[in-house]
């Protein structure tokens, strides 16, 4: 038999519990716990200050202003002041006043006023401050309060993964991370969206393209893709495929300069393949005009010294970021990304080039399992940033093999179809001169020399096309092709000279006499 006596000490907030145990050799003693209050834990919370920034923002407007685009409803951690905090953003969402009146009314026709406490508790909240004075600081607090009860939420959760034998440690990691970058960037994950919400960011979105001439995402610098793609959208993956040599380092490095020095974009770079230096000094050759070559021997003339000094200042003030581990795992990218992100604000990721990535994982599975698992990590990693990542991507020796112009095709991506399933957009690069050719396969037989075709294979969200852009080949560089100079002169120029019978030298000079011994005018 047990009994048990709680004893309550006011003065000290202590409970006193004991216990008589009865011995089956009925032998009794006494056993006391005491629990002080002051050592339990409770969730941070700041509810005074929660009190005071509702009742400011309902009696100053600027107050509502001031912490709109700070705070949100789960920011509060009492459930009344989340429903009154809800329906001041309701009011200030739909461009109506905010004060006590509009707030009970928004909140009696949503049926929470009684949850909320009544009229009596929003008129008590009102009387407790006098102005809006410090609400942004106090809003603030309250934030750091919820960041540290999700922080406690999120740590529970990993903890009990952790003892989950089942859950492969790498995904743990990977996703404990994402959790905490999260709170960091302030992204915290949010339920599903109504239509009514969707439409409203949309067409605000149609509104800031519009202002900006059409480029609702990053501008690569070469003005027919821009013009085709709009730029590289957030959260798109772009996979750019070719056969070795053929330019895709040299693409995606003339891209990241037109971005960081022209457009100031920041740009990380993953380079699996070249060292960080190199790569600079393809960098260093295109902005320059200087070849490679003579960058590599440093043999260069008193004039190309004071050029290297000169234009070599841009690139070292761009914000271009380059990692060259090498046999990078997915994990490893995600986690740096991440910090990239967060430190530096990078808008675009570029991966150069995805075979030479590692799942890193112990699970087994063949090369292509890793590459289709790859490919759906870094289109979740473009969509948890919100950026574009371009990822870079051999061709399978089919290309060689077949016969006609060696024009790649979908079928050709190497190793997993699954890269083009993940991927917005495929593309390839594509030069005749590496197969030996020196006309493109058009009508016209117009000569290939110095010039790629960047192809667009597929575009979830737009159209395809193949786009001519000039490559110079001993700066590794791709820049515009002025294409419509050069068809204009021959398709109206040349047309038109043709159809009209030219004098002849002697007509339009007049006679010998005037022509050098050559037969040229003088």
């Amino acid at each position: 038999m047990h009994s048990f006596k709680l004893l309550i000490n006011k003065k000290q907030t202590q409970y006193s519990v004991k216990n008589l145990q009865t011995t089956p050799s009925n032998s009794k003693f006494k056993k006391s716990k005491v629990i002080n209050l002051e050592k339990g834990k409770i969730p941070p919370q700041a509810l005074d200050l929660e009190e005071a920034i509702l009742g400011a923002m309902m009696i100053d407007k600027k107050g509502v202003d001031d912490v709109i685009d700070i705070l949100h409803d789960d920011v509060f951690y009492k459930e009344a002041h989340k429903l009154i905090y809800a329906a001041i953003f309701t009011l200030f969402k739909n461009s109506e006043p905010t004060d006590l009146l509009t707030v009970a009314n928004q909140l009696r026709k949503s049926e929470n006023l009684e949850a909320a406490g009544g009229d009596y508790y929003l008129v008590s909240l009102t009387q407790k401050v006098s102005s809006s004075a410090h609400i942004e600081f106090h809003a603030r607090i309250v934030l750091q309060k919820y960041i540290q009860r999700k922080l406690i939420s999120i740590s529970a959760e990993i903890i009990e993964e952790a003892y989950d034998e089942t859950v492969d440690v790498f995904d743990l990691l990977d996703d404990a991370e994402s959790k905490l970058f999260e709170v960091t960037q302030g992204n915290l994950k949010k339920g599903s969206e109504s239509a009514e919400g969707l439409v409203g960011q949309a067409i605000k979105k149609i509104q800031e393209i519009s202002n900006k001439q059409g480029m609702s995402g990053v501008a690569t610098g070469f003005t027919r893709l821009d013009e085709l793609t709009s730029g590289w959208q957030p959260s798109d993956l772009v996979i750019l495929a070719a056969r070795p040599g053929m330019g895709k380092t040299a693409f995606v490095m003339s891209m990241a300069k037109n971005m960081a020095i022209d457009f100031d974009i920041p740009v990380a770079i993953f380079s699996l393949e070249m060292s960080s230096v190199q790569l600079i000094t393809r960098m260093i050759s295109s902005e320059t005009g200087i070849s490679s070559g003579k960058l590599r021997k440093g043999n260069l003339e008193p004039h190309e010294w004071e050029q290297l000094n000169v234009k070599v200042k841009n690139l070292s003030d761009a914000p271009i970021f380059i990692d060259d581990t090498p046999s990078l795992s997915i994990f490893d990218l995600r986690a740096k990304a991440r910090r990239l992100a967060s430190q530096h604000g990078i808008k675009v990721v570029v991966i150069d080039y995805l075979q030479l990535m590692t799942a890193g994982t112990s699970n087994g599975g063949n090369r292509e399992q890793e590459i289709s698992m790859i490919s759906r990590n870094l289109k979740a990693l473009a969509k948890e940033l919100a950026i574009p990542v371009i990822a870079l991507s051999q061709l399978s020796r089919a290309v060689e093999t077949r016969g006609g112009n060696k024009r790649p095709l979908l079928s050709d991506l190497r190793e997993s179809g699954a890269i083009e399933q993940d991927a917005d957009i495929v593309s390839f690069i594509y030069r005749p001169e590496y197969y030996g050719l020196t006309e493109w396969d058009d009508e016209e037989r117009t000569p290939c020399e110095g010039q790629a075709e960047f192809i667009v294979a597929k575009h979830r969200n737009g159209g395809l096309e193949n786009i001519k852009l000039k490559f110079t080949g001993h700066l590794a560089q791709f820049s515009n092709l002025d294409d419509d100079f050069s068809s204009e002169f021959h398709s109206k120029m040349n047309d038109a000279i043709s159809s009209v019978n030219m004098p002849s030298a002697q007509d339009a000079f007049g006679t010998h006499d005037n022509l050098d011994e050559k037969g040229l005018p003088f």
